[in-house]
């Protein structure tokens, strides 16, 4: 790559990443796009995205990555598929090291490495991912219309992604672990007044059933050890999501969960040259929109910054 640094680099890719690079490409950036270990992010273990505009017959989310792919490989940015491990922030020039050892020198980095959604770990919730299994209500809820769900988790997305559910289906089973949840008390409240969500305290998932679909859910409560089946079509997984940002700790100010930090209205984060995009710092919406939109917000205000610096 020669000495002289690139204007950009942009660290992930999915929604965020790819809108970075669009736009960044389209800038004349040139930038370099390092996919990570999972090219596309959470978009690849999707199956129907219906809800993302401008495709009124729905995609399917590896598709859609291999377009935004392909769209911004069209205006020229450079996609490596290679993991970044490492990362020094403290020159006005970025450094960048990727898993073979290569250091990369760049004036801007655009952050757009997602969030994972955490899983109970039961061979019955990966066999049936995508066959009424899902970390996302809002993606996918609409599918279970009319059909009995259950969700577990005890936090304000749980309660909310239940309330959602309640508005589609007869009845909601909400299956928490303790005896308390450790949700916002208002928002325990609106799942108490919600007739159609059935809380079960005390109560572990053993398995997810059906061969091929969700038929069931067989739960067991931990204080009296009693095991029944809960006849389900759809089974939602609300216990959090791990923002993928492990290599930015002690370089760039972060939530308590991990979640990076930006200024207000802006995708600055503490480090000037570095933005962030997309699920890294979203706990609140987390779609495949919303992280498209702040990756067009990155590039732009990588630009500008590149602009200020006299870089380009």
């Amino acid at each position: 790559m020669g000495n002289e640094p690139l204007k950009t680099v942009i660290i992930g890719s999915g929604p965020a990443g790819y809108t970075a690079a669009i736009y960044a490409a389209r800038a004349n950036l040139n930038p370099v796009l390092y996919t990570g270990k999972e090219p596309g992010g959470q978009l690849m273990i999707t199956t129907d995205v219906e809800n993302f505009p401008g495709y009124p017959e729905g995609i399917m989310g590896p598709q859609m990555m291999e377009d935004l792919k392909n769209q911004a490989a069209r205006f020229g940015t450079e996609i490596k598929y290679e993991l970044i491990d490492r990362v020094d922030f403290s020159g006005e020039v970025k450094k960048i090291f990727t898993e073979g050892g290569e250091e990369v020198s760049a004036h801007s980095v655009i952050i757009s490495t997602g969030a994972s959604a955490k899983w109970l770990g039961l061979e019955s919730e990966q066999r049936l991912n995508n066959n009424g299994v899902s970390a996302c209500a809002v993606c996918d809820g609409f599918f279970y219309r009319g059909k009995e769900v259950a969700i577990v988790g005890a936090g304000d997305s749980a309660c909310e992604e239940a309330l959602y559910l309640s508005n589609l289906c007869p009845t909601v089973h909400m299956l928490v672990r303790r005896d308390e949840m450790r949700a916002s008390k208002i928002m325990q409240d609106r799942v108490a007044k919600q007739e159609n969500i059935k809380v079960y305290w005390n109560t572990e998932t053993e398995e997810i059933l059906g061969d091929t679909e969700v038929t069931g859910v067989r739960v067991r409560n931990n204080v009296t050890d009693e095991v029944s089946d809960i006849p389900i079509a759809g089974f939602f997984v609300a216990i959090g999501h791990t923002p993928n940002t492990k290599i930015f700790e002690g370089v760039l100010d972060m939530e308590e969960t991990g979640y990076l930090r930006h200024r207000p209205n802006t995708t600055h984060t503490n480090v000037e040259g570095v933005f962030v995009s997309g699920d890294a710092a979203d706990h609140v919406y987390r779609q495949a929109i919303t992280a498209a939109g702040t990756g067009c917000m990155a590039a732009l205000d990588a630009e500008r910054y590149l602009g200020e610096q006299g870089i380009i």
